[in-house]
């Protein structure tokens, strides 16, 4: 198979501009597709179970599993995986870098079953640990536990998945692996519709849909990767140096992801000590506030490790900068305009989204006050996904979970500062404030290695961002003051949503380009070229 389209492989530099901007478009697409599909699932809970206990419940239990995939799969292993797989492919070694798959999925599976018995033998004191306001209530805290134990399984099969998104992602493929969790939701939806009647409780239902999608979540993936050549073989080899390698830069990836993941914890703790419904508040803000960052902002970062790897193996700093300020400014060119639209639509929002059946105003009310709070963090969540895939590709795993360490310590500290007067708002707030922190810091830290990042471009872009989003703020808030209806029928005010998302679509866009925003020229460009092709 020929690589000289692969944004794995050594390319220009402008055509690694390029390839991070046609990868995020495609990840960003097969994303969103996956969201909508996420956020029909968010409804139909919130139709079932509103913000009430069984929710909290299913939040906390389901919490569990995904923090133990993102320490040990998908975010230090895919960020430790690709770079050496990358390099192992770079040297004409082919037939081993399908066997580092192997290895690492060998190793990968034995070592989370046993960690998924141990979590099933202690799942209450797991339970204790991240939710402790539970243990109030017996029936409560014993159905968090129950639905914890159905669903820890999951991270076997999405920590599999894991390595073969790395596996596509280094060969170029992006849009399955994108795509691909798009299915955990369809089951979830399923087994709602279909088991919630039959089981003992309607909310294991949920959690079985969890460990169906994670099965199908793998599968899908493994169709294209068997395109590519690849066939399992069964080897356990620890002392494989390619795969030492992974395992050295995998150590303080996990160790950062356990800080980020500790953030969620000590959040997810706090809650619990809350009024009922602030877990589930939290949970429905931080899904909306993860659009733009899942589709966007995660797709750049997936996009840009790869095609860093390369640039560092091809130019060295000076490419490696010059990919880090596109990556920066393509981030923020998203990223400032959803802050402010989700800011402004946060009540349309969830009235649209969630409210109806057990769902009411004082549910939306509460859930648009974490979304609010989350949108803050906006800028930083994005920011930080490329800025962290800069240093993963200079293989420097340690610097961000250093960078992360200290945002944790004050985030903790803002945590029981705001909830007081803010309650879960405060939390959310808190998390934000944070992220800028381990965003600028990251920054700092990387322009003194690389010898810049271009810092005057990007300041200049987000004047001109900001500006824009300002224009496109105003326009988005008349529309809905003078036509937005909250207990409209349910069509109008989706109606309503939809054209006021387009109005602030279109006035930001045309306000950058007026204002000489570099990227939103090339957007214009991009898509001009694509119509005369089309002709």
């Amino acid at each position: 198979m020929s690589t000289t389209s692969d944004p794995a492989s050594p390319t220009p530099q402008r055509s690694a501009k390029e390839s991070v901007t046609r990868a995020a478009g495609v990840v960003g697409f097969a994303t969103l597709l996956s969201r909508i599909l996420g956020y029909a699932r968010d409804m139909i809970i919130a139709d079932l179970f509103g913000a009430k206990a069984a929710a909290d419940a299913f939040f906390v239990a389901f919490r569990i599993p995904s923090l133990l995939r993102r320490l040990t799969a998908e975010g230090a292993l895919s960020a430790a995986f690709v770079p050496v797989y990358t390099e192992t492919r770079a040297t004409g070694k082919g037939a081993e870098a399908f066997l580092l798959v192997s290895n690492i999925l060998t190793i990968l599976t034995t070592l989370l079953i046993g960690v998924t018995l141990v979590g099933e033998w202690f799942a209450p004191e797991l339970v204790t640990l991240i939710a402790p306001g539970f243990t109030d209530d017996e029936e409560t805290f014993a159905l968090t536990v129950t639905l914890t134990r159905i669903t820890l399984p999951y991270i076997i099969f999405i920590s599999m998945a894991a390595v073969v998104m790395g596996t596509l992602n280094a060969h170029g493929r992006f849009f399955a692996p994108a795509a691909a969790p798009a299915l955990l939701n369809v089951a979830i939806i399923a087994c709602a519709y279909l088991l919630a009647d039959r089981l003992a409780h309607p909310a294991m239902a949920l959690a079985v849909g969890v460990v169906i999608g994670g099965m199908l979540h793998l599968g899908a993936q493994l169709i294209p990767l068997f395109r590519l050549g690849y066939r399992y073989r069964p080897r356990f080899d620890l002392k494989d140096a390619a795969t030492r390698k992974i395992g050295l830069l995998m150590g303080p990836g996990v160790a950062g992801l356990a800080v980020a993941e500790l953030n969620v914890i000590v959040d997810t703790l706090l809650a619990s000590l809350l009024p009922q419904g602030a877990v589930s508040y939290l949970y429905y803000g931080n899904r909306i506030t993860q659009f733009p960052t899942g589709v966007f902002g995660a797709a750049i970062g997936v996009a840009a490790l790869p095609s860093m790897a390369s640039a560092m193996m091809a130019g060295g700093a000076e490419k490696l900068r010059e990919l880090v300020s596109h990556t920066v400014r393509l981030s923020m060119f998203v990223s400032i305009p959803s802050t402010v639209g989700l800011i402004v639509l946060a009540e349309p929002i969830i009235n649209v989204l969630f409210e109806r059946g057990q769902f009411g105003p004082a549910d939306r009310a509460g859930a648009a006050s974490a979304l609010i709070c989350y949108s803050v963090g906006l800028v930083a969540f994005s920011g930080v996904k490329g800025l962290v895939a800069a240093f993963y590709a200079l293989k420097d795993t340690a610097t961000p979970t250093k960078i992360a360490s200290l945002s944790m310590l004050v985030n903790i500290g803002l945590n029981l500062l705001l909830m007081g007067p803010m309650a879960h708002g405060g939390l959310a707030l808190a998390t934000s404030l944070a992220s800028f922190l381990n965003m600028g810091l990251l920054a700092l830290l990387l322009r003194w290695r690389i010898a810049g990042i271009d810092g005057r471009r990007i300041a200049l872009s987000t004047l001109q961002m900001s500006l824009a989003a300002v224009l496109m703020g105003g326009a988005v808030y008349g529309y809905i003051t003078l036509f937005y209806v909250y207990d409209a029928p349910a069509l109008a005010r989706a109606g309503h949503l939809t054209l006021s998302i387009m109005i602030g679509l279109v006035v930001y866009y045309y306000a950058a380009v007026l204002l000489g925003c570099r990227e939103a020229h090339a957007v214009r460009d991009r898509l001009g070229a694509r119509l005369r092709r089309k002709k």
